[in-house]
């Protein structure tokens, strides 16, 4: 039952960030980029492990370093967008400089 319940919430989330975009597409940008989705897992996890102080510091160092491939991806996909690439290369380009930055993330916090 735990489990639906995330799922529903979840997919909740997304689904209202789409159907905000087709009419505002800036809000659903900055309604995603905003903590919801960490603030969800969080709670997830912070229920999950009863608190546990140290998996909880892990988990908000690893938000706060990942948003840097994060930033990335979102800067490469704008300058993709701009050139008007297809949705598969600006997709493609995205993720190849996120996945670099992932790699160093995670190079880096070991």
């Amino acid at each position: 039952m735990q489990f639906l319940l995330k799922l529903v919430l979840s997919i909740a989330v997304i689904i209202g960030c789409t159907q905000i975009g087709k009419r505002v597409p800036a809000l659903a940008g900055l309604i995603a980029a905003m903590p919801l989705t960490t603030l969800i897992v969080m709670a997830w996890l912070y229920a999950d492990t009863n608190g546990n102080p140290a998996v909880m510091t892990e988990y908000t160092r690893g938000v706060v370093w990942g948003m840097v491939p994060t930033v990335l991806f979102f800067l490469v996909a704008m300058l993709c967008f701009r050139q008007q690439l297809p949705l598969a290369v600006v997709l493609a380009a995205s993720f190849g400089v996120w996945l670099a930055g992932a790699l160093i993330h995670q190079w880096l916090l070991r």
